[in-house]
């Protein structure tokens, strides 16, 4: 895996590996998108910067395939493919699932988004998505359910954390439809300009 942010100068920075959890801080909205490559559900390698320039991204972190929470979330995500697609959007789901619980749990269930394999967590501490808990009185580490939406300029547009699944697709759509209007908007407020 390939995990490698980007300082605001634009040059790629090398990934530390962050152990403790004061140190993994979710990156902020008008930032630059920490880019990575994971693999997918096949096996293949899926890198972000790959896609941005071309399209937006949805970015979902969640805790596990096949809880009641996750799988209502990859479902709502996967009914609203056709028009994230229209939105020139790409939805990607990442949890520490590895590929071959993803391809059981995107058969299963007829999933269409992305699903990425973060085994390490590496990619979840460099959006400060892993967290610790106490459960039962032993220390667990899991994923904060958290959604960042990404400009096709590679700008984190929006943050979410703790998010409820039910509806919370129809919610990004709405998000990813205005940057795209805004985007027209500017473009023809530009055009104006010029004419």
């Amino acid at each position: 895996m390939l995990v490698s942010p980007q300082h605001a100068s634009g040059r790629v920075l090398k990934a530390a590996r962050l152990e403790s959890p004061a140190e993994a801080v979710a990156p902020t909205e008008g930032q630059s998108a920490p880019l990575f490559s994971l693999p997918d559900a096949d096996m293949e390698m899926f890198d972000l910067a790959s896609v941005l320039g071309t399209h937006h991204v949805v970015l979902y972190f969640y805790p596990r395939d096949n809880t009641p929470g996750c799988t209502r979330q990859a479902i709502d995500f996967s009914d609203h493919d056709a028009d994230f697609a229209k939105e020139k959007c790409i939805v990607i789901g990442i949890s520490p699932d590895d590929c071959l619980t993803h391809a059981d749990f995107r058969d299963q269930h007829g999933l269409s988004v992305e699903l990425l394999s973060d085994e390490d967590g590496d990619v979840c501490r460099l959006y400060g998505v892993w967290q610790s808990a106490v459960v039962d009185g032993v220390m667990k580490r899991s994923v904060r359910r958290s959604t960042f939406i990404i400009s096709s300029d590679g700008v984190l547009r929006h943050v979410l954390h703790d998010v409820n699944p039910r509806g919370h697709a129809a919610e990004v759509f709405q998000l990813v439809k205005q940057l795209n209007s805004r985007n027209v908007n500017g473009n023809r407020q530009e055009h104006g300009r010029h004419a």
